[in-house]
């Protein structure tokens, strides 16, 4: 980029004085600039012609001439940005953004947040690391999830502040007697990113590509075929019936993109720009629910801003605007709320630790001030004895029993567990039990050698719009499960959670699932630690904002009240 550099060479000559009036020569002036004498004398030129500055030489070789700078590299700096935001060049105006943290803070200040642009309502959100590809399925990341959500649609949907599935590109669905027959009826209207129709067909297609992913398998273990039964009907055909069906169809990692072009969806916004430094989303024009209000939004991508007060939370509450912590005046905490998915201890039966020795372990975590010394400054977690509300975990009277001398924790994210294993570890020293313990660095198990041996496991449990229907697909599809597990336990519990899709009354199907976690927290086998308190704070006018279950908010319900004129 020409200008940046020019910027560049600017701010060189100005900070040799600090902006004052020079009397220099070309030789100086281009040793700043690591150029030729020839070359500055095109710069100055340059710079002179764009109003930045005033060069009056002298004639003579070595002679000095008077620099008078016109204008600050701040100010230009600014203006560049601006009019690389007004002609869409996004990625353009993140590379005029490149100063140190404090200055770039300051900097960025004015346009972040929600601004019009160019008659453009556009949301810009600051994000603390580069987003991770858009693959169809399971998505580890929050950020990743919530994405997907808005830019791919499904045969259902959830909607905010209700854990039932809506129609989505289905307009309804219905369910033969005996739950074997289920008979999506799509909108005949609906249109890909790109405009062209969605036809039954692309999404038979993709239906049958998710379900040879090998997660999504054991979700939808249950589906025996899927007809196209009219243009606009897909019935599933099922071996035994399963009353999560809809619910499985909501969920984020069901979501349909273009059998040719995996990037196009049929989601209220379509991705424009996806790069380690930009994302970019603007509003689809045909989707076909309500449209949003917002055209564009956009995820900055500036790890930079984060670094000197990360502490230890990688920034979980997600902020619309950047505020230190004494300008959270000009900044609306628009919501906030303790979330539903949690961190969890783990414990393997069986093998080195009986069960007397997991319900001491389970109750050093809970009974001893292990959760509430964290040190943790950011008011980022809770502890927690409940999985979801009233799912209680038991508790048991106290055993004075002895510890193995040796036990192996692996963990993964979120980083809050650095510090939960080290606590860990060394408050099991002083009952003269030695933790060896292994960080598996990513968010969740795919890919960790350890578990089929370690003897403790913590993990994050993200929870999605409908809590027992998450919970249910976390015993059937994670890798944890069949690792922490006997072979015939593990085939105990698939078969029981078979037994409770069967249900077609949801509160009963609820409350016989609830019994299976309530029987592995009993016995010891998992027990939670602590909720994640999930923040949201945007700047005065941007409206429409509640927080979801990811600790997001649907980008299709915000709005900016037209500028005044």
């Amino acid at each position: 980029m020409r200008q940046l550099n020019r910027l560049n060479q600017y701010q060189r000559l100005w900070q040799a004085s600090a902006g004052e009036a020079q009397s220099v020569s070309i030789g100086e002036l281009a040793t700043r600039c690591f150029c030729s004498e020839r070359h500055m004398r095109t710069l100055l030129r340059q710079m002179q012609e764009a109003g930045w500055l005033n060069w009056q030489s002298q004639s003579g070789r070595g002679k000095r001439g008077e620099l008078h700078f016109l204008a600050t590299p701040e100010s230009l700096r600014s203006e560049m940005l601006e009019l690389a935001l007004n002609a869409g060049q996004q990625q353009n105006a993140l590379a005029l953004a490149q100063l140190d943290p404090d200055d770039l803070r300051a900097f960025l200040n004015p346009f972040l947040g929600g601004l019009w642009q160019n008659e453009t309502p556009t949301l810009r959100i600051p994000y603390y690391r580069p987003l991770d590809p858009l693959v169809p399925g399971f998505l580890p990341g929050r950020a990743e999830q919530h994405l997907a959500g808005q830019i791919f649609s499904g045969l259902t949907r959830f909607v905010t502040r209700s854990f039932q599935p809506q129609g989505d590109l289905a307009h309804h669905w219905d369910v033969s007697p005996d739950g074997l027959c289920w008979r999506f009826h799509l909108h005949s209207t609906l249109h890909w990113h790109n405009g062209d129709a969605v036809t039954a067909e692309q999404l038979q297609a993709q239906l049958y590509m998710l379900l040879t992913l090998p997660a999504l398998q054991k979700l939808f273990a249950s589906v025996e075929r899927i007809d196209i039964t009219h243009p606009w009907c897909l019935t599933f055909k099922l071996h035994h019936p399963d009353y999560w069906l809809a619910h499985r169809l909501a969920s984020y990692g069901s979501r349909l993109a273009h059998p040719q072009q995996p990037m196009l969806g049929t989601g209220p916004f379509r991705l424009v720009t996806f790069s380690r430094e930009l994302v970019r989303l603007e509003s689809h024009d045909y989707y076909h629910l309500g449209h949003p209000l917002l055209k564009a939004v956009e995820f900055w991508i500036t790890p930079q801003l984060f670094e000197q007060d990360l502490g230890t939370s990688c920034r979980h509450p997600v902020q619309i605007a950047i505020g230190e912590a004494d300008e959270l005046q000009h900044l609306q905490p628009v919501s906030n709320s303790i979330s539903l998915g949690f961190c969890y201890l783990t414990l393997r039966p069986g093998a080195r630790l009986n069960g007397a020795q997991l319900r001491r372990l389970v109750q050093i975590i809970h009974h001893s001030s292990l959760l509430q010394t964290l040190p943790l400054d950011e008011n980022l977690i809770t502890p927690s004895r409940e999985l979801l509300p009233g799912w209680q975990m038991p508790d048991w009277p106290t055993e004075q029993v002895s510890l193995p001398d040796k036990l192996t924790l692996v963990y993964h994210l979120p980083v809050e567990l650095h510090t939960m294993a080290e606590q860990f570890k060394q408050h099991l020293r002083t009952l003269g039990c030695e933790l060896t313990v292994i960080f598996h660095n990513g968010k969740n198990w795919e890919g960790c050698t350890q578990l089929a041996s370690a003897d403790l496991m913590m993990g994050d449990r993200l929870i999605g719009e409908a809590p027992e229907c998450t919970l249910e697909q976390w015993l059937r599809c994670d890798p944890l499960w069949p690792n922490l597990l006997s072979a015939q336990q593990f085939a105990h519990l698939q078969a029981t959670l078979d037994a409770v899709q069967r249900q077609p009354d949801e509160q009963q199907r609820n409350r016989a699932l609830q019994d299976v976690f309530y029987h592995l927290m009993d016995n010891a086998i998992l027990t939670p630690m602590f909720n994640y308190q999930y923040r949201i704070s945007a700047p005065p006018g941007v409206e429409g904002i509640h927080l979801n279950t990811r600790g997001w908010f649907d980008f299709a319900e915000a709005w900016l009240p037209a500028p005044s004129l």
